[in-house]
């Protein structure tokens, strides 16, 4: 049972199975948000998407970065990601036409932020996120 579907700009439509939520900056006790300490974030989420779901290739939406017109401080500007870091777990045919359509699935698991708590759903999830290039990054695997 899936998620929710998304259509890629492709055209393809993918199901999300599983889905991870985070704060982004949850448990920053102290500092501000700059690129060192957003870099570290985005590795960490990246990482642990790798180390959760080893059987599927992991897939980063790079994330939008703002700078707000703040004073810097000694780690440079401030810069600030999307509230809500994101695992999703997509499942959808398999990409070689090849292959037994009705034995065989791609999967992909793909680390995005975004600005708000939604499950990103049909068209209407964000572009970057409808924007990735399944054919070359998911993986089929038979069932």
């Amino acid at each position: 049972m899936s998620l929710s579907r998304i259509v890629l700009s492709s055209g393809r439509s993918i199901e999300l199975t599983e889905l991870r939520m985070s704060s982004t900056y949850g448990g920053m006790l102290e500092g501000y948000p700059c690129k060192p300490i957003n870099d570290m974030k985005v590795r960490g989420l990246q990482r642990q998407a790798e180390r959760a779901f080893p059987s599927t290739p992991v897939h980063l939406v790079p994330p939008r970065r703002e700078y707000p017109d703040q004073t810097a401080g000694a780690f440079g500007p401030v810069e600030v990601l999307p509230s809500v870091a994101c695992i999703g777990v997509f499942r959808s045919t398999a990409v070689a036409s090849e292959l037994d359509q009705v034995l065989h699935r791609s999967a992909l698991t793909v680390v995005w932020f975004q600005t708000v708590l939604d499950v990103p759903s049909g068209e209407d999830a964000d572009l970057a996120l409808r924007s990735i290039r399944w054919e070359e990054l998911a993986q089929d695997h038979e069932l």
